[in-house]
Order: structure tokens, then C-alpha cells, then sequence
């Protein structure tokens, strides 16, 4: 009998570990160690004599807030500093990644001037857990370009390692769902397809104290 209380001490400490151990922890985005790029297709009659095109985003800053037993808690913030987008040489003409990034960066596309930020902040997580430290997310959040906000819900991979987390995504944008008229050329023969593919890889780790 005199051992019951010993054992209702013992559980009650292991919850509280337990819970100790599912609360939520926070992680800053680094930037210099993550990826975020904008593929841009081509379409129109003459589009055999146009070029794809790939933005990759310098700056970007986040946070995301994570429950590794309770994903459904969990939250992200992201935000991109749309004067650091830069046209890769990749995929352009020797000379036209400059041209190209003018006309992105000015008035008749992104407008940097008046909109100086790309963002996402989510409104809901769910998922499940794959394998130790692995997840498979839904992530439902407002993404804003150009001074419009829009509902995605973004199928995301998770990795937990430490005090560091890594995420990958993609999903699909239309230019003219946030005001902005594909650019074109040769008498609009040539034209940027409407439909942006963007891609992530997010790299954070654990708030310092």
C-alpha cells in the first residue's frame, strides 16, 4: 500500500517530462543557408524564340514555431525583401539577366518601390509524422505579392535534427491573381506564362535565448 504514492509520483513526473518535451520551440530562418526560387515559363506564338527565366530571393527572414507532438500548433512567418530578387545567368542570354531583372524589380511588374516586401504567414498546420524527426505538412496560410493577399495551402516536407530544422515546398502562383500583367515581347508574341512556379528550402535553428 505504502508504495502507491511512490508510484503516482513517479507517472505525474513522467507527464511532466512528456510535456516538457512537446513544447513548442522556435527557430529563426537563416537566410544565408536557405533557398527560395521563382520559375517563370514562356508561352505565346513565337515562345520557341523566348527563355525561361529563375529569380532566386537574396534576403529573406522567419520564423517558425514548432511542436514536434503537436503539428497542428505549430506556425510560420516569412518574409522576403523583394529588392534582394535577383535574375539568375542561368537560364538567360549572356548580357539579359540585368534587362530582365530591371523590368521585374520596376513599375509594370513587382513595383518594389511601392511594395517592398513578399510575405506568408500561415493560418493553419496539420500532418503527420513520417519517421523519427520526419513530417508530411499542410500548411494553409495568406501569401502576399504586390499588395494582394491570397489563401494557399502549401504541401510541405519537415526534418527535425537537433536544434535545427529544414522544410521544402513548392506551389504555384498566378501573376494575375495579384494584380500583375505578364510581361511580353515582339509585339506579344512572346509572353511569360502567367503561372509562377515557386520553390523553398528553409533552413532554421533554435531561437538563442
Amino acid at each position: 500500500m505504502s508504495s502507491r504514492p511512490n508510484v503516482r509520483l513517479a507517472l505525474l513526473a513522467l507527464l511532466c517530462a512528456g510535456a516538457a518535451n512537446a513544447a513548442p520551440r522556435t527557430f529563426e530562418v537563416d537566410s544565408a543557408a536557405s533557398t527560395a526560387e521563382a520559375h517563370v515559363g514562356k508561352t505565346g506564338l513565337a515562345s520557341f524564340a523566348g527563355h525561361e527565366h529563375l529569380v532566386v530571393a537574396k534576403a529573406f527572414s522567419g520564423q517558425v514555431v514548432f511542436d514536434d507532438a503537436a503539428p497542428g500548433a505549430s506556425t510560420v512567418a516569412l518574409t522576403i525583401d523583394a529588392s534582394s530578387l535577383k535574375v539568375s545567368t542561368e537560364l538567360e542570354p549572356e548580357g539579359d539577366a540585368v534587362q530582365v531583372e530591371e523590368r521585374m524589380r520596376g513599375a509594370t511588374v513587382l513595383d518594389i518601390a511601392k511594395f517592398a516586401t513578399i510575405g506568408f504567414k500561415s493560418t493553419a498546420v496539420s500532418g503527420k509524422q513520417t519517421g523519427p524527426g520526419k513530417f508530411d505538412l499542410s500548411v494553409t496560410g495568406a501569401f502576399s505579392l504586390h499588395g494582394v493577399s491570397k489563401a494557399f495551402t502549401i504541401p510541405v516536407t519537415l526534418a527535425l535534427k537537433g536544434n535545427a530544422l529544414t522544410a521544402s515546398g513548392s506551389m504555384e502562383v498566378k501573376q494575375t491573381d495579384f494584380g500583375i500583367t505578364p510581361t511580353t515581347a515582339a509585339g506579344g508574341m512572346v509572353k511569360v506564362e502567367d503561372t509562377v512556379v515557386l520553390t523553398f528550402a528553409i533552413v532554421a535553428k533554435v531561437k538563442a535565448p
